[in-house]
């Protein structure tokens, strides 16, 4: 049994992909007999309020899901603009360490969740306080994604947060990259193989299942007899405009209608054009739990995931697309790259749609409705394919080798002579004030001696 601690900005009651795949895993790990405890900041995303139960404290604890959540304070902002969003990722990662160090007990090991990057500050110095080695998650590139959107232009914050960046990497015993994308990239810039691993998203089947979908519309109250679903979140990587537009198209299909479920930073614009345009067949709902998802998913006669047209997109492989198969509903994909290789072309899942393609998208939907035989296939084969290779408790046991392999050398030298290390085929498990940092495949807790944050949320 390892202790383990997870330091993330994101954790349940939000909503959220991060949240949902680090509360899953968390449980996961519990279930495997390791002690886990979460070390973050109050609720708040995305709208930047807090709720009235967690307020008034430094740091406060409970138990979620049999997991001990530790929280700490630190400035919070809605998910939108630059400056604001900077500083509220910041004071995490400064009060993190700060605040968490005494609250949390001494773990074997660090998860840190990036981004946001500036958790890489907080993991550091959490690693070196507690003289424990640290996994360093990746999930989108940072600051790569923001110079790409044209977000991140000054060329001294581009450098800083670049060094920032790849100091995380060096310093950690593995970086955890959680699409093949990101895992080449980071190999092609110069970081070695054997320093990262490839542990893409999933889904916990049995949450996530298929359900009869007449049930579902009936407790949800959709009386539509064709349902398209956008569930996540609505913000600036999404293309919200192009869904409105075919739903414009859509308008003569009395019988179709389109549901947006969550939250994001261009919600209130695009309710704003639905209500300007008079779409009546679209509908946005609030945010709901993670746990009322399947039911969401369930009630849908297809599940779109309309991402933008940009190519640093095409690594990108949502929570969302996971969940939707296993339940077993169809995935309109509009998204390239290596999501649709996996979706589309292996699964036998989803539909390709050309990202921003509006008359795409409307040929998509009515293809579908009229096509419920292969809308169904479609389900089946999404289902199987995550149950086979997806499933959140298959991910989380091979998270655990990897932790075991970081791990090994500390137990290893825990159990033998202080003056009878092995100086042959056992030298790489030695500690590390035995064996020269260069002979090492991974920093252990003697080497921790030693992504400016993103502006617009990424977490799709």
């Amino acid at each position: 049994m390892a202790k383990i601690l997870f330091l993330t900005s994101y954790y349940p009651p939000e909503k959220g992909a991060a949240a949902a795949r680090i509360s899953e895993t968390a449980q996961c790990l519990t279930q495997r007999g390791h002690q886990v405890t979460v070390l973050t900041t109050l609720p708040n995303y995305p709208t930047g309020i807090v709720p009235p139960e967690y307020r008034g404290h430094l740091a406060q604890e409970e138990q979620l899901d049999g997991i001990r959540v530790v929280r700490v304070w630190s400035y919070v902002s809605p998910n939108k603009g630059f400056f604001r969003r900077i500083v509220a990722q910041l004071s995490f990662g400064l009060t993190a360490p700060l605040l968490g160090w005494g609250k949390v007990d001494q773990p074997d090991i660090i998860i840190v969740e990036s981004h946001p990057l500036f958790n890489a500050l907080a993991g550091r110095i959490l690693a070196r306080l507690k003289r424990c080695p640290f996994i360093f998650t990746v999930s989108d590139l940072w600051p790569e994604s923001a110079i790409q959107l044209g977000i991140l232009r000054n060329r001294l914050l581009i450098w800083l947060a670049e060094r920032l960046e790849w100091s995380a990497y060096e310093h950690a015993s593995l970086v955890w990259a959680l699409t093949a994308g990101i895992q080449t990239r980071l190999i092609q810039r110069g970081l070695p193989p054997e320093h990262i691993f490839l542990l893409t998203n999933g889904a916990d089947t049995k949450r996530f299942r298929p359900m009869p979908k007449s049930q579902a519309k009936t407790e949800l109250g959709w009386d539509a007899p064709f349902t398209v679903v956008y569930a996540g979140n609505h913000g600036l990587l999404y293309s919200m405009t192009t869904v409105l537009d075919a739903a414009e198209q859509l308008l003569p299909y009395t019988d179709i209608h389109i549901i947006f479920v969550g939250d994001g930073a261009r919600k209130a614009e695009m309710v704003a054009q639905a209500q300007s345009r008079h779409l009546k067949n679209v509908t946005f709902l609030d945010p709901v739990a993670h746990e009322q998802m399947p039911l969401i998913l369930a009630g849908a006669d297809v599940c779109l995931i309309p991402l933008r047209k940009m190519q640093f997109l095409e690594g990108t492989l949502p929570l969302k697309m996971y969940e939707i198969m296993a339940c077993a509903r169809p995935i309109l994909l509009g998204v390239d790259g290596e999501a649709r290789r996996l979706a589309e072309q292996e699964a036998g899942a989803a539909l390709y749609v050309e990202p921003e393609n509006v008359e795409a998208l409307v040929s998509a939907i009515l293809h579908l409705r009229e096509h419920p035989e292969e809308a169904e296939l479609l389900g089946q084969r999404g289902r199987a394919f995550v149950e086979a290779r997806f499933d959140r408790h298959q991910l989380t046991a091979e998270l655990d080798m990897h932790i075991a392999r970081v791990l090994k050398p500390k137990v290893l030298a825990s159990s033998l002579p202080a003056t009878s290390y092995p100086n042959s085929s056992l030298t790489e498990l030695a500690p590390a004030n035995v064996v020269a940092e260069k002979s090492q495949s991974y920093t252990n807790s003697e080497m921790v001696e030693d992504k400016l944050l993103d502006s617009v949320d990424m977490r799709i």
